[in-house]
């Protein structure tokens, strides 16, 4: 005789006990008999309601030996383990994806059919999941009941909550076998891997550009629309991102909490900090293939190639003057607007550019930092030693 005589005749699932059939039977038919005292959530069974009671009482009974996180159940803590082994137990029939936790395979095989049955009652938007439906109705009601308690950011989720938390504790714990680069999140990991696979399979319908993170698409698709829906309320400027926003703000807060550890600069964002690490390490990574000139950063190699193809993107609106660079665009403004806004301290000349102004400083402490090779004359401005070459060179581009 069978261990598990008792049979489901819907799907045919065996149990030992006609009390774990009867239980059993309810994701058949939906009923939820048992109902939580504390918040009202309907369970299928009473086991699925002990289970949610300790996240009222808060009691973690069960706890993971490898990293000491601790769980309410059981069954969690025994998914949490996978994330340790890397075992994915559950595999899709279709695509063959493997999964870690059985929800997972399930949330994924909604990908294949396309369903979408929970819907949004304000909005109509759809959701595959209905844990997805509750999290979008709080962007209606703006309900953020998860808190910061180091910072008192609040969050509509949890689960965003604790991955907010390792912005303070700096934890990477999802680290990349290629190059061994670290990530606090999974999904910054999985992006990160398709800069090795080079796999980029959102493509724009305007201009062709692909990308590999459909968010960065979307965000792409703003230079095209001009799109920008994020204001400050400050000054009035508005942004297509959120985090140019958020950056922007800092213009106005003075925030700069990044320290370099070199020279005490200070910065607001994290990213200019590691740019302007370079200017100590002398690193230059981005090589241009035309004339082998290296650059510190990326964006400094795109506006050198311009040298090289004669392109000159950049226009002035007031007399169309054409630029190959943004930052030479901008120098130019000033000459119809007249604004010097870099003063000389030791004799009050103004000039309309940094750079200017550190050339003329020059004129006062004597520096000649820029010396011919082949006389060993020296300059205070490198433009100086370039037309001083000619005389050597006999180059004469201006003679009639």
């Amino acid at each position: 005789m069978s261990d598990k005589p008792h049979f489901c005749e819907i799907c045919g699932s065996s149990f030992e006990y006609k009390s774990n059939l009867l239980s059993h039977m309810t994701t058949h038919t939906g009923d939820k008999p048992h109902s939580c005292e504390v918040c009202g959530s309907p369970f299928a069974q009473k086991s699925y309601l002990w289970s949610h009671m300790k996240t009222h009482t808060g009691d973690k009974p069960y706890s993971c030996e490898v990293c000491g996180f601790s769980f309410a159940q059981k069954s969690t803590l025994l998914s949490h383990i996978r994330t340790h082994t890397g075992e994915k137990p559950y595999s899709c029939k279709v695509c063959g994806s493997a999964f870690s936790q059985k929800s997972a395979l399930l949330r994924h095989l909604q990908t294949h059919t396309g369903e979408k049955p929970h819907i949004c009652e304000l909005c109509g938007s759809s959701f595959a999941r209905k844990s997805d439906l509750l999290r979008h109705m709080k962007k209606h009601t703006g309900d953020k009941p998860h808190s910061c308690e180091v910072c008192g950011s609040s969050f509509a989720e949890k689960s965003t909550l604790l991955n907010h938390m390792k912005t303070h504790t700096g934890e990477k714990p999802y680290s990349c076998e290629v190059c061994g680069s670290s990530f606090a999140w999974k999904s910054h990991l999985l992006s990160h891997m398709k800069k090795h696979t080079g796999d980029k399979p959102h493509s724009c319908e305007v201009c062709g550009s692909s990308f590999a993170e459909k968010s960065t698409l979307l965000n792409h698709i703003k230079t095209h629309t001009g799109e920008k829906p994020h204001s400050c309320e400050v000054c009035g400027s508005s942004f297509a991102r959120k985090s140019h926003l958020l950056s922007h703000m800092k213009t106005h807060t003075g925030e700069k909490e990044h320290s370099c550890e070199v020279c005490d600069s200070s910065f607001a964002e994290k990213s200019t900090l590691l740019n302007h690490m370079k200017t100590h390490t002398g690193e230059k990574p981005h090589s241009c293939e035309v004339c082998g000139a290296s650059f510190a950063w990326k964006s400094n190699l795109l506006s050198h190639m311009n040298t090289h193809t004669g392109d000159k993107p950049h226009f002035c609106k007031v007399c169309c003057s054409s630029f190959a660079q943004k930052s030479s665009l901008w120098s130019h403004i000033k000459t119809h607007t007249g604004d010097k806004p870099y003063s000389c301290e030791m004799c009050d000349s103004s000039f309309a550019q940094k750079s200017t102004l550190l050339s003329h400083i020059k004129t006062h402490t004597g520096e000649k930092p820029y010396s011919c090779e082949v006389c060993r004359s020296s300059f205070t401005q490198k433009s100086t030693l370039y037309r001083h070459m000619k005389t050597h060179t006999r180059d004469k581009p201006h003679s009639s």
